[in-house]
């Protein structure tokens, strides 16, 4: 127990600064929206028939004529309470607007990630135990979709090709072409590492051994090689979720999926206080957990990890 108290101790230490930087985040935020010209009561005016002092009325009623220290104390206290406020424009409490955005994120996320993991493994494990030059060679070609082609560009083209040239796909509204861009694009940030850690690993003596034996490729690689690499993918699993928090709320905006990415993007037209701030403290709190999820674990697989 005192051993495991001893490695889990940096653990503590890394989860309370990460839980710091979410806190920035979040106040970083808080300021950056208030100081662009224009709040939700000025988008009202513009779209409705607001008089200008209907307008100050309004602005005193959801406290925008305080300070921004004013305001961001009691959204502070709110916020550690559960409340996020209702939404300026809309009416409505922005945490029934998180409920319904969240499951299609969430989806969306595990999706893409399962697609990356199986085409990461399948075409790292398939180079190795084959030897095959067609799988080495998509090894580097994803390595450089993920580093050369930017998503949005991607799904940009996707949508040329599949939804209005050939008409395969609905222009908005379809996870499928998303699912399969990010999934590449993820597969790509694991593939390279992955191949060259399992490739190392062939060539230790009890992998010829089982070689040796006569064993299946596929057992070798369930039993003997998987095995190895698996604090290196953990962490490359952590640097892909984090990407992918980025990553689908784009898509979600390109394709129309109706997750946190739209939600946040038609808050911020609309300068929509409550709703911004609450999505960025999820996705800086999904951040967080995600980080310290994926490090977590690899401490405790991983002894060497005590720093």
């Amino acid at each position: 127990m005192r051993a495991l108290l001893h490695r889990l101790a940096p653990f503590a230490v890394t989860l309370a600064r990460m839980l710091a930087q979410a806190a920035g985040i979040v106040v970083i935020v808080f300021l950056l929206a208030r100081l662009v010209p224009g709040d939700a009561v000025d988008v009202k005016g513009l779209e409705g028939d607001l008089t200008a002092a209907q307008q100050a009325d309004l602005r005193q009623q959801l406290g925008l004529d305080r300070s921004v220290a004013e305001q961001l104390a009691v959204w502070s206290g709110r916020m550690l309470r559960g409340d996020f406020g209702v939404s300026i424009r809309f009416d409505r409490p922005v945490s029934d607007m998180l409920a319904t955005a969240l499951p299609t994120t969430l989806l969306f996320t595990a999706l893409s990630f399962t697609a990356a993991l199986v085409i990461a493994l399948g075409v790292a494990v398939g180079a190795v135990t084959t030897g095959s030059r067609v799988l080495r060679g998509l090894v580097d070609l994803f390595n450089v979709w993920s580093i050369a082609l930017p998503t949005f560009c991607v799904g940009v083209v996707g949508i040329l090709v599949f939804s209005i040239w050939l008409g395969w796909l609905p222009v908005l509204g379809s996870m499928v072409l998303p699912v399969i861009i990010i999934g590449i694009d993820s597969a790509g940030l694991i593939v390279k590492p992955l191949h060259e850690e399992l490739r190392e690993a062939a060539t230790s003596a009890h992998v010829r051994t089982a070689r040796a034996k006569g064993l299946a490729p596929w057992r070798i690689a369930l039993r003997h090689l998987l095995p190895t690499a698996i604090p290196v993918l953990l962490a490359l699993s952590g640097l892909v979720l984090t990407s992918l928090v980025a990553g689908t709320l784009t898509m979600e905006v390109l394709f129309g999926l109706p997750g946190v990415g739209s939600l946040l993007l038609n808050a911020i037209h609309g300068r929509d206080y409550p709703v911004i701030q609450a999505a960025i403290l999820v996705i800086a709190v999904a951040l967080v957990a995600i980080n310290a999820a994926t490090d977590l674990l690899h401490r405790l697989i991983d002894p060497r990890m005590t720093s």
